[in-house]
């Protein structure tokens, strides 16, 4: 008879091994998935792991994992400051979304202005909007002990209602004969998130990722605050002893991800997306919950399984292209890799050993 018993400490080899585990298994169940959809399996896995980075495409492929990989980086440090602290917001394609709008607005309201400042504006617009909309379920956390998880889960489908009145209505643009959407920012130059070198991905958004990994690791690790948030996740009664604050930490770390979910949406509408429309979003906010487990919450994890993310998406379109794939088969293996990770992880504090059964 098999049996879990518990470790006396983690065992640190399944904690780094688990994630690479847990993506071997994603591909070998993604493939009997796409044999039951009629797909080639060794075919379709190949085409979403391998053709993005080594098919005679790639040089067209892979500049797309820095534009695709940004927002879900970005999104997932900022998730990660708060999951380590026992802080879950699950909200973050809200904070996204409110992000995009408020740097819009700024964008829309200078328009045609050409001056330097609007791209800065824009950024601290989109950055504090995520910030407010975080601060919805901080501050009924803090004051009325609501679940933070419920608050920040439905506040998204707020956002994305205001998304879509936005886009028929103030923010719609006057010259585009009544169709929804606002005016392409990528096409206003004081207001567009261009690339800093042409064909390489590089944009705004890109370095701003690579600066919020550098931020977090050096917070998590050489900070006062970083110690507060490892050590309120691991034992909240010696946080407690300790002097840590759990309401300031609470707003703390909502509003760090807040921010940097609202800076992702900001560098998105003003580059990649280039405005705002109906249904503009496309999951980023959930898909960083993701990256930020499968990256063990440390930024450089982060950072490369925000590549492996952005993989996805780009293999899935391929995929879709060239073998028909349904858009959704995607989105299940993404989420076939979170529980087959949080499945492996019972090992890092579980070993199995036989049992003799009871006669």
């Amino acid at each position: 008879m098999l049996m879990l018993e518990k470790r006396s400490n983690p065992s640190r080899g399944w904690t780094y091994a688990s994630p690479i585990v847990a993506v071997i298994l994603t591909m070998i169940l993604g493939g009997i998935v796409f044999a039951i959809l009629g797909k080639p399996p060794l075919e379709t896995i190949r085409t979403i792991f391998f053709d993005p980075l080594f098919s005679e495409f790639a040089w067209f492929y892979r500049p797309q994992l820095l534009i695709k990989g940004a927002p879900l980086v970005l999104i997932a440090i900022g998730l990660s400051f708060g999951f380590r602290a026992g802080v879950w917001n699950i909200g973050a394609e809200g904070q996204y979304i409110m992000g995009a709008l408020g740097a819009a607005a700024v964008g829309l309201a200078f328009y045609p202005t050409d001056s330097w400042i609007v791209f800065p504006l824009m950024i601290i617009a989109g950055t504090l909007s995520g910030i407010l909309w975080a601060m919805i379920p901080a501050v009924l956390r803090v004051k009325f002990k609501t679940n933070e998880i419920l608050v920040s889960l439905m506040l998204v489908y707020v956002a994305e209602r205001f998304a879509a009145s936005m886009a028929l209505g103030a923010m719609r643009n006057p010259d585009g004969m009544g169709f929804p959407g606002s005016r392409n920012l990528s096409q206003y130059p004081s207001a567009a998130n261009l690339e800093i070198f042409a064909g390489s991905g590089m944009h705004w958004g890109v370095v701003a990722a690579f600066i919020a990994v550098i931020f977090a690791y050096v917070t998590l690790s050489r900070h006062i605050l970083g110690f507060q948030v490892r050590l309120a996740g691991q034992s909240p009664r010696a946080a407690a002893f300790a002097g840590v604050n759990p309401a300031r930490l609470i707003l703390i770390c909502l509003g760090i991800s807040g921010g940097l979910a609202g800076m992702a949406g900001m560098f998105e509408v003003a580059g990649p997306l280039g405005q705002v429309n109906v249904g503009f979003n496309v999951g980023y906010g959930f898909t960083a919950i993701i990256v930020a487990f499968l990256g063990r919450l440390h930024p450089v994890g982060i950072l490369l399984a925000g590549g492996l993310m952005a993989l996805t998406y780009i293999g899935g379109e391929i995929a879709q292209s060239n073998l028909g794939l349904p858009s959704a088969a995607i989105q299940l293996l993404q989420g076939m890799l979170l529980f087959i990770l949080l499945m492996v992880d019972v090992l890092a504090n579980y070993r199995i050993r036989f049992a003799a059964g009871e006669k």
